[in-house]
């Protein structure tokens, strides 16, 4: 898989080996608009003020997905260990669908390498 503007290609079928590294790890922030929050509370079938209350927290003026620490790694709460993957995997948000086509990526290759073993060079 490539995209315009990037200087590597991306083997999604490496996901299966990598133990979600895109997944957990350090601290960070998963951005969730508003379409996005309808869609994932849908397929869990909870309403939204329970959906937020449970799986979200603010940051700033934005909403983040919750992490949960999992022997000392930060995993999105979405994570499923047993399984390998997103338990949410048809409502993600962008932002996981567009891993590892990120503008941070774009200078720092060598650190996405590191991460991910599907990066291949262009």
């Amino acid at each position: 898989m490539r995209k315009d503007g990037f200087a590597y290609a991306f083997d999604p079928s490496k996901c299966e080996t990598c133990e979600g590294r895109c997944c957990t790890g350090e601290s960070g922030y998963i951005y969730i608009s508003q379409e996005e929050i309808l869609n994932i509370a849908a397929l869990l079938q909870l309403d939204i003020p329970t959906f937020v209350e449970t799986y979200l927290f603010k940051k700033g003026y934005k909403y983040s997905i919750k992490e949960v620490v999992h022997e000392g790694s930060n995993d999105c709460i979405f994570f499923d260990r047993k399984i390998n993957g997103c338990s949410i995997y048809e409502a993600r948000p962008t932002q996981c669908r567009t891993f590892p086509f990120w503008d941070y990526f774009r200078q720092r290759v060598d650190e996405l390498k590191q991460e991910c073993p599907g990066i291949l060079d262009d």
